[in-house]
């Protein structure tokens, strides 16, 4: 039945990933529904559950380009199955935690290790591996399960929260974390060849892509990333994806429950907001994809960022009410992980097929450095202040400054040398 389905089988492989991505966000954003019930249950202080959602952040981010290095060693599907099985392991283990240590090691180190070969640069190696055509739309799809996953998840797990409980929301996580490790193992083979198979849109005779023809090491994750820390445009994609970072998964997705809870709104209702966010993020993220295929990624890389800071600076000084907090929730998630196809598509620009699924991993490290930033930083301030407000204006700032880097480098028409690989 898979060799009936030809190249079209690609798609299946995309609707699978879809699904592990979608649930590695998933599990990515429990730790913001549950930062009150742990501080309720425990007594540990926001600072404390901020920081193990940091490194788990941190983690998420550092295991990119050697999982995309992986994928070339072990392959996609080993990968995939490993990272599935950390995930489901550490947040059963979680059930039994007792100490602030506990939950570091399990939803921070290692669900932050299973959770990173499961995330953006798998979808970029899937559509490498299978896609000759439409590789735009088909990342903007599968960069928009993280907000799908958002959708999905949070207002279930904000529901399983409710009452101050915590290890329905664990237990959850491992239950569907778990049950897509078959479906992985069956539906995904390693390459179209496998199948009998081309990528998607390839002629006939077209031949295989060029990272598959490449030598199996681990080291090339360290090789890519000496070759394109030569390139300025290399810096420009990790700076900007630190700010990226910063002010999405970790100032927005582990805090706003949090903040809004200071304002007196209930965590069901806040967690809605981030499912309207997740909404909106699905329809402005595919689109972003098209948008790509057919227009300068630099300037819409540019209003992606410009957009974003200016309503994280706004948000602090607004009256909380459904209105505005819903006008903010849809502004917010159309733009919520627009970036990550224009920056795939820089990066296999300049950095050539072989060594960009490993170049777009260390730039997701650069992500996950700000989103650990932000996720520390933003509770450590709240500690600090009292209020979330001075956090979410610093990075609104941010974005409007790499809304400015991006800019400049638009207008002067240069990026570097591009990577040659032999």
């Amino acid at each position: 039945m898979i060799r009936a389905l030809g190249h079209r089988y690609a798609f299946v492989v995309a609707g699978v990933t879809f699904c592990a991505l979608l649930v590695s966000a998933g599990l990515r954003s429990a730790p913001g529904v549950m930062m009150l019930p742990l501080e309720a249950h425990f007594g540990w202080d926001r600072a404390t559950i901020s920081a193990a959602s940091a490194i788990g952040l941190l983690f998420y981010g550092l295991v990119g380009p050697f999982a995309a290095a992986l994928m070339q060693t072990l392959g996609i599907k080993r990968t995939m199955l490993g990272g599935l099985v950390l995930m489901s392991s550490a947040t059963f283990v979680s059930l039994w935690m007792r100490e602030p240590w506990q939950y570091v090691a399990t939803w921070g180190i290692v669900s932050g290790i299973g959770s990173g070969a499961v995330a953006s640069v798998l979808g970029a190696a899937i559509v490498n591996r299978w896609f000759a055509t439409r590789q735009g739309l088909v990342m903007g799809m599968l960069t928009a399960s993280t907000a799908t996953g958002a959708l999905i998840f949070l207002p279930v797990i904000a529901w399983l929260a409710e009452g101050g409980a915590w290890r329905p929301v664990a237990l959850a996580v491992t239950i569907v974390t778990g049950a897509l490790i078959p479906v992985v193992a069956l539906l995904v083979p390693e390459r179209p060849q496998d199948i009998g198979a081309d990528r998607f849109g390839a002629a006939p005779d077209a031949p295989p892509p060029a990272a598959l023809k490449q030598a199996r090491s681990v080291g090339l994750a360290i090789t890519a990333l000496t070759r394109a820390v030569r390139v300025p445009m290399f810096w420009l994609l990790f700076g900007t994806f630190f700010v990226c970072g910063l002010t999405t998964n970790g100032l927005v997705g582990t805090h706003l429950i949090a903040f809004c809870g200071d304002m007196g709104i209930a965590p069901v209702t806040a967690a809605g907001l981030l499912s309207l966010m997740g909404l909106f993020d699905l329809v402005g993220t595919t689109a972003s994809g098209w948008l790509t295929d057919r227009y300068d990624p630099r300037r819409l890389l540019f209003v992606y960022y410009g957009l974003r800071g200016a309503s994280l600076m706004v948000l602090p000084f607004v009256d909380f009410s459904a209105a505005n907090l819903t006008i903010f929730a849809v502004f917010f998630g159309l733009d919520w992980i627009a970036t990550v196809p224009p920056t795939v598509r820089l990066a296999y620009r300049h950095f050539g097929e072989v060594d960009a699924p490993i170049v777009f991993g260390w730039v997701m490290v650069g992500h996950q450095l700000g989103a650990a930033t932000a996720a520390f930083g933003a509770g450590l301030v709240r500690e600090m202040t009292g209020s979330y407000g001075p956090a979410f204006a610093a990075a609104g700032v941010t974005g409007v400054l790499a809304a400015v880097a991006v800019l400049m480098v638009a207008r002067g028409g240069g990026s570097g040398a591009r990577v040659v690989v032999a």
